[in-house]
This record gives structure tokens, sequence and C-alpha cells, in this order.
């Protein structure tokens, strides 16, 4: 091929240099990448020139053309620059790929296809010279050729516009699971106008707006769906936990409110009332002719509930209790309904009788009347504007000396007799309390389960946007997909997994609950109350992550993911601190461990030492500790070993640090708060275990398909993620070696990048209407 018809972009002038002195094209790619990206230094042109000069199968003008080309205060100018480049790009395309592996080598083809090469010219001898001067240059070959050899080329779409590679529709229903009617009903109602989501910024708009919606949810059945048919429910629980999934992804202000009135205060009326509560209250509660309030937190008492102090003192010769608020720190405060709505409230306060304490009890205070109007004795406070769910109306409420009748006390574990005696089914107080709030665990799934659609909606916004954003790319080709980055998606897809795992966790959670037996009830407890900290903490993480993700485009409010982290902020403080919530978590676990030793007789003790050495045996074997091959690090059992490891190393630990300081003569409060952090890191370990279990024995009941694939992708991330998360722990304890370690990061970033290319229909799979996203 001859010269001109591959550079016919150059000037006639250099065109006939060319020919004179071919030897020059050798030098062309080098000369280009010399200049184009910096300056040459005095050293570095000496000691190029240098090389250039010893070469004797250059001709003397050739070298001294090149030396002209190198002089620092002779750059060439961006033309000469454009015209080089376009020789090579033109000549490219008759180049092999496997002759690209190097400038000088790429000079040697230029000069091959334009018909101008020397047979000297591939010796090696010269090719040895020639990567010397190469070299000098400083480049990094692989990217220097990457620069000057991208050719245009098609741009890829973005995935949100390909072809799907799941069954997405299946993926649905499995996440839906036996909800999917009240979910589809749920998503037809956020298409219609009466739904329409809109942007307020004035706080009584807003308050009055998702009072409407409220409204309109009561009206068509939305609000009784826990109450017995009896009283115009559905008697279905299950129902209600994804009523509050749904409308988490339209208005999180809706969904708190719609908590509030239906499940915490209606809720309560149902779980702590008897008959006669019932037949007068819930029926309208459901109705919302009836709204009402839930106050137990007090400015003083939050998590602390046994030692609120508002009381409520039988006058036996009325037949009534007086309900009292003795200081400010007394007051009930962030109370939902409080400031606007609520007409009656479940106040718990401390029950007395002759002064007598007997402990916290519900009672049913009216707060306001019909036209919305304050009572006597009632002191109401707006608790103002809020960091989020400003369409709720927070308040606080004092109590002057306010007269209630004595049927006006929840009476199902607490009761007063005609002769103001108190009399309970559970004499044991301490026992009688912790039943009393057992009933009240409903609250707790029903968080988390809000929170994880809120992680939803903005995962999934995030990775749409990670889809259809392009930033940086190889110069000459299209901008890339931020998605396609690696460290993009480190970021988002452990937040994939631990939504799917948590979906499952949850759905297993809510199936416990619901078909719990009275012996279940403290471990249900304990498993909500861990899964409320852990998936709520998961949320505010999440979203945070997500809103970096999506830049500044992120910060936006019409992207929702300010609305999202400012109204789920609160979720790891309400239904109990998170902190507190753990500690609780691993008190249990110990009482458990403790019950067990208890119930083993010898022989069984000696068989739970034996097992607890035989595993440090095997799973502790140097041979094990450094297994790297990549069907151990994705193994099911081996996950679930780790994570079992963990939580039993951490369980037997907490038991020894505890009763080392007891032994010692310090009381248990103190030797839990000296051991409070291990206590915390013990419950994590535990309600890992447990989502992993969870996730495990999901994916494992579905039947082999794309879909059961991507999601034990998704399981191993999950599981990966996090033991690499806890992998001090596991170097520090010799469970793992640095190479297994390593291995195991490895494996995770594979997993990331895999599963990114199913991230668009894994969040599609979420069904949330696109009004909503």
């Amino acid at each position: 091929m001859k010269l001109q018809q591959i550079f016919h972009d150059l000037s006639q002038a250099d065109i006939q240099t060319i020919e004179k002195s071919p030897g020059l094209l050798i030098f062309l790619p080098m000369l280009y990448i010399a200049w184009s990206d910096s300056v040459l230094t005095n050293e570095e042109v000496q000691s190029i020139e240098q090389k250039i000069l010893q070469q004797d199968w250059l001709t003397d003008s050739e070298k001294s053309f090149i030396s002209s080309r190198l002089q620092p205060d002779q750059p060439p100018s961006p033309k000469q620059l454009k015209e080089w480049l376009s020789v090579i790009q033109h000549a490219a395309p008759y180049i092999p790929t496997d002759a690209r592996k190097s400038l000088a080598g790429l000079g040697l083809e230029i000069t091959r296809v334009s018909e101008q090469s020397r047979e000297q010219w591939q010796s090696e001898s010269t090719q040895n010279a020639l990567g010397q001067i190469e070299e000098a240059l400083g480049v990094i070959t692989t990217e220097a050729l990457e620069d000057i050899l991208l050719e245009g080329t098609e741009v890829i779409p973005a995935i949100s516009e390909r072809e799907p590679r799941l069954d997405i529709e299946g993926l649905t229903e499995i996440l839906d699971g036996n909800t999917a009617e009240i979910k589809n009903r749920l998503r037809a109602i956020f298409r219609t106008t009466q739904f329409q989501k809109v942007l307020l910024t004035d706080r009584n708009l807003y308050r009055e707006q998702v009072l409407q919606w409220l409204k309109q949810l009561a009206q068509d059945g939305y609000g009784s769906l826990s109450y017995p048919e009896a009283y115009a429910g559905s008697d279905n629980m299950r129902d209600y936990f994804a009523t509050m999934e749904m409308l988490s992804y339209f208005d999180l202000s809706l969904m708190v409110k719609y908590g509030v009135q239906f499940g915490l205060f209606g809720g309560s009326i149902l779980a702590l009332g008897t008959s006669k509560h019932h037949e007068k209250y819930l029926e309208d509660i459901g109705k919302l002719k009836l709204p009402g309030c839930f106050a137990m937190t007090e400015t003083g008492h939050g998590s602390n509930v046994r030692d609120i102090e508002t009381t409520a003192t039988l006058d036996l010769a009325n037949h009534e209790f007086i309900i009292n608020t003795p200081n400010d720190s007394a007051r009930k405060d962030y109370i939902g309904n409080a400031a606007l709505h609520g007409q009656l409230a479940t106040v718990f306060a401390q029950l007395i009788i002759d002064q007598e304490n007997h402990g916290v009890s519900t009672f049913l205070v009216p707060i306001r009347d019909k036209r919305g109007k304050v009572l006597p004795g009632i002191k109401i406070e707006d608790c103002g504007e809020k960091q989020g769910l400003n369409g709720v109306d927070n308040g606080r409420i004092w109590f002057n000396q306010v007269r209630v009748p004595v049927d006006n006390l929840l009476d199902r574990f607490a009761q007063v007799t005609d002769n103001g005696q108190y009399q309970s089914p559970i004499a044991n107080p301490s026992k009688r309390f912790f039943t009393m709030l057992g009933t009240l665990v409903g609250g707790r799934i029903g968080i988390p389960l809000a929170g994880l659609s809120a992680a939803k909606l903005g995962l999934t916004i995030a990775i749409e946007y990670a889809h259809q954003r392009r930033q940086f790319g190889m110069p000459g080709q299209p901008e890339q997909l931020i998605m396609d980055y690696q460290a993009h998606q480190k970021k988002l897809m452990p937040l994939l997994a631990n939504l799917y795992a948590l979906d499952f966790t949850l759905k297993y959670l809510v199936d416990r609950y619901l078909a719990q037996q009275p012996e279940d009830g403290r471990e249900i407890e304990a498993l909500a109350a861990g899964i409320k900290a852990y998936s709520t903490w998961n949320t505010t993480r999440t979203l945070q992550i997500c809103r970096e993700a999506c830049g500044g485009m992120g910060y936006l409010w019409e992207t929702r993911l300010g609305e999202l982290k400012a109204d789920t902020e609160i979720f790891t403080t309400f239904e109990g601190d998170n902190t507190v919530l753990m500690q609780l978590v691993a008190k249990s676990r110990l009482a458990e461990f403790r019950q067990e030793f208890n119930d083993m007789k010898f022989i069984g003790l000696v068989k739970f030492i034996t097992r607890q050495a035989t595993t440090s045996i095997t799973e502790k074997n140097p041979i094990i500790t450094r297994i790297t091959s990549e069907e151990h690090i994705l193994d099911q059992e081996f996950h679930l070993a780790a994570l079992s490891y963990r939580e039993n190393h951490l369980l037997i630990r907490a038991g020894q640090r505890l009763k080392h300081r007891i032994d010692q003569g310090m009381n248990s409060f103190e030797a839990f708060n000296q051991c409070q952090n291990h206590l915390i890191n013990l419950a994590h370990a535990y309600i890992e275990r447990v989502i992993l279990e969870q996730f495990t024995l999901a994916v494992n009941t579905l039947e082999q398909s794309d879909t059961r694939m991507v999601l034990e992708k998704l399981r191993q991330l999950f599981a990966l993620n996090l033991i690499d998360l806890n992998k001090g722990w596991y170097l520090e304890n010799g469970y793992m070696e640095g190479s297994k370690t390593k291995a195991i990061r490895k494996q995770r970033t594979a997993l990331c990048k895999e599963i990114s290319g199913y991230s668009m229909d894994l969040v599609k799979a979420f069904a949330i209407p696109e009004v909503l996203t």
C-alpha cells in the first residue's frame, strides 16, 4: 500500500521527507507519545539522542530529523501532533493485533504497511535497540498503545435499554410472596391522581395532605387490616406489614402516621385491652373516626420504659385514675398524632394504689374533643420542624391531674377490683412488664420493613442512574458507564446483596411472629430487636452511599434521596434505640446459652466441650485456614461455618468475661457495662448468622434457573462481604491466614462485577411504580 494512500492527512513536504528517510516512521509513535502528554526534559532528550546516534541502521539525515523533533525549546505544534496521530491511526487497521505490543513494534509495522520497510530493521539487534529507546521515554507501553490505537466505536447502550437477562416478573413473585395481591393493589393506587406525590415545603399543608391520604386508606379498608373481623377488620397482620412496606415507597410520613394510628394506637388497645375496649374503640380507630396517639416515650425516659415518671393514681371512691405529669422530664415527647389530630391517647404510666407502685400499665386518656379542642388538664405543644417526616404532627403532652374512668385501664395483664385490689394473671412483676411490651413487638417488625423499602427505592435510583450516567473513559472512545467502574460496583453491589438478604430474613421474622407460641415470645422479641437495628442501620448507610453514588444529581430533591435520607434517619432511634436493642439481643443470647448449660446433663456438657474443641481442630487446621480455591471460598458451608464460629466464640467469651467480673464481686449492671462493646459485637454476629441462614435457605428452595444462579451469587457476595468486614477478627483468632482473606477479597470483587450486569433486573424486580422513582 502506497505511502500517500495511508498518510493523506500529511503535507506533501512531510510525505517527501518520509519517502527520503523512511526510518522516521519507526519513531513516529514514540515521538507522538513523548510530546502528547508532557514536555521532554533536557536529561530525557540527551538520553534518547545518545541512543539514537548509536544506531548505525539510521541514515545521518534520519538521525538529524529525529533529533530536531526532540528539542524542548521547539516542541511540535498541535497541528503536527494531530497529523502524526492521524498517520498512526490510518495505518492501525492494517496492523495485526499481535504486532501491537510496543511503540517501536508499532513503528516497524507502519513502515511495513507503507512499503517502506528495510530488512535490517527487522533484526534482533535493531529491535533491542528500539526497545531501549522506548524505555528511555519512561512511558507505560500498554496505556500508550491504548491512547493512540483507539478507533471510533459504536456507543454501547445503557443496560436500562437492553433486554432483561432475568425473569423479572418471576423474581417479583418470589419477593412479593403471599402478599402479592395487596401489594399489587397498592401499586395501582399509587398511580392514581388521589395519590400523587408532590413536594410540599409548607409543614401545615404537608400534614393536611398526609391526613387526607390516611383517610382514603381508611375508607378503602387498609386501616383495619390487622383487627378482628368482628370489628370490621380482616384479621390479617401480614397484609398490614405489607401495607407499611408499600407506603414507604410512596411517602414515609404517611407510613409513620398509618403505623401510629392503626398499629401503635389501635394495636396497643387490641394487644393490651380486653373485649370491652375492642368493642368500644377498634372499628372507629380502623375507619379513622377516632384518631389517636401512642404515648409511651417521655423526655427523660426513651428506651427505659420501666422507669417512666407519669403516674396513674387510683381514686377508689370515684372509680377513677388520676393521670399526672409530675415534672417536665415526665412529659410525653415526640408523640405522633399529638400536635394536631389525636383525640385519644394510650398512655403508659406507673399504676399507684394506696401509695404502692405496681409498675407500668396503660390507660386510655382523651386529649381532644371531636372538634379538635384540647381538653381541660391537657397541655399539648407542637414539636415543630424536624429533620424529616414533617407530614407527621409530633407533639408533647402534659397531664395535670386528668381523671379517667377505671375502665380506661387496658386490663389484659393488670386489673383493679371493685374494692381497689391490684391483680394480674402474671404474678412476677418483671415477667409481666416484659410480656406487656412483648405484645407490641409488631412495631419493631414494621419499621425494618419500611426501612428496607426506603433502601430499595434509594438503591433503585442509584443503580438506574449508574446504568445511564457516563463519565470519563479511554481517549477516542465514548465515555464509560459509571456502573462499569470497579469502585462503583464495590459501592453498590454489596448493598444490593444486603437488601435481598434482609428481604428473605424479614419474611422469616414475619412468619415466626404470626405463628408464634407462648414459649417463642422472648426469642422472637430478640430477633425482632436485632433485625430492626441491623436493617435500619443498613438503611441509613445505604441511602448515604446512594446519594454519593449519584453525585450532584443525588443532592437534588427530585431524585428523592434527600427525602429518603431525612425521613429514615430517625429509624435507628424510634421503636427502640438500636444500640439498646442490640444489648437486649446479647442478653437474650446469654440467657439461652445459660439455659442450655443448665439443661445439659454431664454427658451433654462433655459433648458440647468436645464439639467446640473439634471445631477449633478442624476449622483452624493450618490447611483449612489457607485454602484459597474458588470452590471453597464460594462454598455455602464455609460461609455458615465462619459466621457460626465467630458467633459462638463471642458468646462463650462474653459469658466468661461476665462470670469473671461477677465472681470478683462486681454487680451485674457494672459487669455488663464493662463488657458492653463485646456484647454488641456478639449481637451483630448472631443477627448476621441468622440473616445468612435465611438467605441460604431461601435460595436453596428455588428450582434451578438463571434467577437462582444470580441469587446464589448475591448470597455469596453477602457472606464474603461480612467475612471481609470482620477479617481482622478472623486473622486475630487464627481462623484464617492472610492468603485466604486476600482470596476472599478477590472473589468479592469478581462477584461485584458479575452481579452488576444483572443489577437493573434485580432492582426492577422490586416492582416499585415508576412514578415513585
